[in-house]
């Protein structure tokens, strides 16, 4: 009967095993996928985000406005926007 249990034991032992190994195995995986991939910084994606919002509702603008004065204003904002936007593309590439 000692073996009997002995042996249920060591199943046991080698199961833990198996599935640690498998943890182990998993976490290595998920390290070099996360290295893999490219590393962005949240900032950078915030303000491109934000600006491309930005832009996106200044063209709206643009295209409903008839006053030539503030079409000029809002031009010259979205030009300042689309330099900001290369500023920021320039950034996030180093």
């Amino acid at each position: 009967m000692s073996g009997y249990m002995s042996d249920a034991g060591e199943g046991l032992i080698d199961a833990e095993a198996r599935l640690q190994e498998r943890m182990d195995e998993l976490e290595e995986s998920r390290k070099v996928a996360k290295d893999k991939g490219p590393k962005v910084d949240p900032e950078i994606v915030r303000q491109t985000d934000s600006l491309r919002l930005a832009r996106t509702e200044l063209q709206r603008q643009l295209e409903l406005t008839t006053h030539p004065v503030r079409r000029e204003q809002i031009g010259h904002a979205v030009a300042e926007i689309e330099r900001r936007l290369a500023e920021v593309g320039t950034k996030k590439k180093k």
